[in-house]
């Protein structure tokens, strides 16, 4: 894990039961099989959005599985690499919402940057194989994750898309900070919810009103 503010928040995680154990099956399942993100990606969102500076927290799943997707930020491919469909849909929202014309690449980064940390629930994943990293105990440390953010004491917005995330519910003081809730972006789930959900405008007039700076949502 990179040195960063967040050392000294996550370090007594790596002596409990389940970092061990969790890191030899992610190093033997990359013995095997190829494993998404690579080694130095694993940690991307934490490196980028240091602890301190966090305004928003977006709750992935798993990282993307196919080839050159996954880099370590929920949602986001880096340049050049062909826009999944929910992050299509994520922009979809982005322009109905706030009228931003969606970018020509999927890269995140911009967003990372100004204090949105862009987190998965499971860190790694088998190529092709959506959820084959789920129960090894990377819930366990993004729970935690979850649990420092919750402890800040300024607002921070989290944005629950899926049933996932949305399962993180009890980790956040409502009366500190503010939750927006939907449906997952995935083409399968879109259009129950999260299509027309507004969380960017939302998550902007929730910072504005406790006296936070607003996320500037434009990549281009």
């Amino acid at each position: 894990m990179p040195k960063t503010d967040w050392n000294p928040i996550l370090r007594a995680e790596f002596d409990k039961p389940y970092w061990e154990p969790l890191q030899r099956f992610v190093a033997e399942e990359r013995t095997r099989h190829v494993v998404y993100p690579p080694t130095d990606e694993v940690f991307a969102a934490l490196h980028l959005t240091p602890y301190a500076d966090i305004r928003v927290l977006i709750l992935g799943q798993d990282p993307y599985h196919g080839p050159r997707q996954a880099h370590g930020l929920c949602f986001s491919v880096r340049r050049g690499v062909r826009q999944p469909p929910s992050l299509v849909n994520i922009y979809a929202e982005l322009h109905a919402d706030l009228g931003i014309e969606p970018a020509d690449h999927g890269n995140l980064d911009a967003w990372a940057r100004q204090g949105v940390l862009l987190l998965n629930t499971t860190l790694t994943v088998r190529a092709g194989q959506a959820g084959s990293h789920h129960g090894k105990g990377w819930e366990d440390f993004t729970d935690r994750v979850i649990a420092a953010v919750n402890d800040k004491a300024d607002r921070v917005v989290f944005l629950l898309w899926g049933s996932k995330a949305r399962a993180k519910v009890a980790l956040v003081d409502r009366s500190r900070h503010v939750i927006i809730e939907s449906a997952h972006p995935s083409p399968l789930s879109a259009h129950n919810g999260f299509l027309g959900s507004r969380p960017f405008g939302r998550t902007n007039a929730a910072l504005v009103e406790a006296g936070r700076e607003p996320i500037d949502w434009r990549l281009s």
